[in-house]
């Protein structure tokens, strides 16, 4: 069999709202031939009594390393200063953004296509696909 590349990615969610994530990360698992690394936060809220300073040291550190930051996209991004941290910090480090709409939206947020190098639909083969052309 040949070399999987693996690939560090930090999938981005809202606590609130992540049966997305979860969703995301299970296209990810189950994804043939793909390798890859979750650097994300996790579901259970590891960092729920930390400041908010501490809280952006924590997310640096978990996107600094990554290869490509994946954005479940909906409308509740509109009210996460998190996640706008999130592509933000990931832009300053040329860190490339692939933002999924989600499955049966209406719209996407304005803030994930501006901050998105693409957006992809909500499906396997689209996701790992463009994770596959963002990361050499």
């Amino acid at each position: 069999m040949p070399y999987l590349h693996n690939y560090r990615l930090f999938v981005s969610h809202a606590w609130g709202y992540s049966e997305r994530y979860l969703r995301a990360v299970q296209f990810l698992n189950n994804a043939p031939n793909l390798s890859w690394s979750n650097y994300s936060v996790p579901v259970d809220g590891a960092y729920p009594r930390m400041s908010n300073s501490a809280l952006k040291d924590a997310l640096r550190n978990q996107i600094r390393p990554v290869q490509c930051v994946v954005v479940v996209s909906g409308m509740y991004i509109n009210h996460s200063d998190w996640i706008q941290f999130e592509m933000e910090y990931a832009k300053s480090l040329g860190k490339p953004i692939l933002g999924i709409r989600r499955w049966g939206a209406q719209r996407t947020p304005e803030q994930v296509i501006s901050y998105a190098d693409e957006m992809v639909n909500w499906n396997s083969a689209s996701i790992v696909e463009a994770i596959r052309r963002l990361v050499p």
